[in-house]
């Protein structure tokens, strides 16, 4: 990894700029598209997977999107899913700006020519409330400069996406799935990859799907959902945690009772007549939102799932950054309360001040230890890569307590360049290039060769991650004590051992 990161210093090429021109139209299922050839990349925004999730369609399994007639333009994004607006980090959330129900489109990037290249399909975060597949950070073009396509998504988000009701219970078709219309909406973008795919140049039985933050939380989901089986062979998992219990459908019931304002007495024209706006601004709790076992689409809750081996047995890499605590400010999650929840036992292991302490608490329960965890369940049954992401940015390392959440993105797209500018140095370059490297090697390989370096699978006899830092490399017996008390503090709960 040394050796990578000092040749990829010197040899790492800025994206070149190519003037745009209309593509050759793509023909898929419901037509013809166009999109924009950069020269080496093709790319295709806006394309609907799904028909509008509107009307009798909203909190309804995704229906099949309407054919058109003649070739339609796909050089513009979509709208994004209804959510809060949020400012500040408009970059993550979109960058159309506009909000619509009708927001179930997807993005390609696809080499120029291509022909049986390996597809990765992103699955933005955001609490399951915000962001869209839209994002500058999620640019396919270097994924595609290296010969993958790559596809980014939208799925219903917020109370549209994760929300149940009587109502809509007793409306649905006997085993019908309910509640789950975000992750209804994954499993029909995979699919339409698996129909369409081959058009743009993707091989769809070389799929990897990955994800950060709700999006890595929804890889798992999906790996614990027998029907999205088959759909891709490979995940990756950022910062998607894996401890947790999900709701069941009748407590997200009685939440949605709750938060729609309407009895369970209700019928489904009157839940479906409540105003957009009124929903998109609900004040949603974050255990009020998110993946629930309603019994139907997801049997088991995932901690479960995967504790009984009964998940997708694919090849993995899973990790977490060193600085996830960096949620506790954005979600003003105080020191005192994370402490307040921590086990004299789990508090014996971290000797730093009660803030630092709560910080590292929260990092390992909530990512780290969950991570490692589910690669050693998930290791028993296939190819398992465990990572640690601890480099912060140059331009930012006096700020910052390590590798922010979500701060590994912009490398593992080797689009950090870009999104810096001018500061970013040639140290981050290198690590732009070992990460992106790593992931388009799983990709197209099953193995993260990282470009001719190796990187061991993990093995629950070393524990040992891959450390991406300022000095990458394998750490046996990684945080071995932390994560231990950890699992025999936590786990127990999360299973429902006590």
């Amino acid at each position: 990894m040394k050796r990578l990161l000092a040749a990829a210093a010197a040899t790492l090429g800025l994206a070149l700029a190519f003037a745009a021109a209309a593509a050759p139209p793509v023909t898929t299922e419901s037509g013809q598209l166009r999109g924009v050839d950069t020269g080496k990349v093709v790319k295709y925004k806006g394309i609907p997977y799904a028909a509008p999730p509107v009307g009798a369609l909203r909190w309804a399994p995704p229906a099949p999107p309407a054919a058109w007639r003649g070739v339609r333009d796909a050089s513009t994004y979509g709208a994004i899913c209804p959510q809060p607006t949020r400012p500040h980090v408009k970059l993550a959330a979109g960058s159309s700006g506009k909000q619509s129900e009708d927001c179930l489109f997807l993005n390609v990037w696809a080499p120029k020519g291509a022909s049986r290249a390996p597809v990765m399909v992103w699955i933005h975060g955001g609490a399951f409330r915000f962001g869209s597949g839209e994002s500058p950070f999620y640019s396919g073009w270097t994924f595609a400069r290296d010969g993958v396509v790559l596809v980014t998504i939208n799925y219903r988000l917020g109370a549209l996406g994760w929300f149940a009701h009587p109502a809509l219970t007793r409306a649905a078709a006997p085993g019908a799935p309910l509640g789950d219309y975000g992750l209804m909406d994954q499993i029909a973008a995979l699919k339409w990859v698996a129909r369409n795919i081959a058009a743009f140049g993707g091989d769809p039985e070389n799929v990897t799907v990955f994800g950060e933050s709700a999006g890595g939380a929804s890889v798992l989901a999906l790996l614990a959902t027998p029907s999205a089986a088959g759909l891709f062979q490979k995940a990756i998992v950022e910062s998607g945690g894996g401890w947790g219990t999900n709701r069941t459908l009748a407590a997200a019931e009685q939440e949605g009772v709750r938060i729609s304002g309407l009895p369970a007495g209700a019928t489904v024209d009157q839940l479906r007549a409540l105003p957009l706006d009124k929903l998109s601004a609900l004040p949603m709790t974050l255990s009020a939102v998110g993946p629930i076992t309603d019994g139907r689409l997801m049997p088991l809750p995932v901690t479960q799932a995967f504790d009984e081996g009964r998940f997708a047995h694919v090849p993995m890499i899973i990790g977490s950054n060193s600085d996830e605590a960096s949620l506790m400010k954005a979600f003003k999650i105080p020191s005192q309360a994370v402490l307040a929840r921590t086990p004299p036992t789990i508090r014996a292991q971290y000797t730093k001040n009660d803030n630092a302490a709560a910080a590292d608490i929260f990092t390992d329960s909530i990512m780290g230890a969950p991570a490692e965890w589910i690669a050693a369940r998930a290791s028993v049954w296939a190819p398992t890569w465990l990572y640690y992401f601890d480099y912060a940015p140059t331009i930012s390392r006096d700020q910052t307590a390590g590798a922010i959440h979500g701060g590994e993105i912009p490398f593992v797209f080797g689009n950090w360049r870009t999104i810096a500018g001018v500061a970013a140095t040639a140290e981050d370059d290198a690590l732009a290039a070992a990460a992106h490297a790593c992931w388009v090697d799983f990709a197209t390989s099953g193995r993260p060769a990282c470009d001719g370096d190796a990187w061991a699978p993990f093995s629950p006899a070393t524990d040992a991650p891959m450390e991406f830092g300022e000095v990458s490399g394998l750490r046996p017996g990684f945080r071995e004590a932390r994560y231990n008390a950890l699992d025999k503090a936590l786990l127990p709960i999360f299973l429902g051992r006590r």
